[in-house]
């Protein structure tokens, strides 16, 4: 009998085991169950206690789990705030000037990259392309694509529209 940690709720652990039997406990479906598993997690990420979770779950070493959250950037060990915020880091975004973008949000937010607002409501993060070249400039939340973003203002009333919820 695996023990859990009272972190892992009895929704939280129906919908790891929901992930794994959807995937057929398959260690070449990690990414998708993961996915899947922090898509299911306040603030949208993995708990180290869903992590060896999955682990003990699909017979698999915790490392094996660690390297898949660690290698793709749409997984996170930390809890993220209500709205991260991705830049897109591409070529097509930096020669549109995504360094505009970038620093305009660090200062109307008053935060750095990976760091949280004081509230809890935003993060900022540099992402890869999220394939949104035709927009370039452009950011990414919660995989809503805004852009382009040429002036200051469009992007202090996408701030503030989201603070506002």
């Amino acid at each position: 009998m695996i023990e859990t940690p009272a972190v892992l709720t009895p929704a939280l652990i129906q919908e790891m085991d929901e992930a794994m039997q959807r995937y057929g406990y398959e260690p070449s479906k990690l990414l998708e169950i993961l996915l899947d598993i922090q898509k299911a997690v306040p603030r949208k990420y993995i708990p180290k206690a869903a992590a060896y979770y999955v682990a003990e779950k699909m017979h698999l070493k915790i490392t094996q789990v660690y390297d898949v959250i660690s290698f793709f950037s749409a997984l996170h060990e930390t809890p993220r705030a209500k709205y991260p915020i991705q830049v897109c880091s591409s070529v097509v975004c930096k020669v549109n000037h995504n360094c505009f973008v970038l620093d305009t949000l660090k200062d109307v937010l008053n935060i750095g990259l990976n760091e949280v607002t004081y509230d809890g409501r935003f993060t900022l993060e540099e992402v890869p392309c999220f394939g949104a070249c035709d927009k370039a400039p452009a950011i990414r939340i919660h995989d809503v694509v805004y852009g382009p973003l040429t002036t200051r203002q469009q992007i202090i009333q996408i701030v503030q529209r989201l603070a506002e919820e």
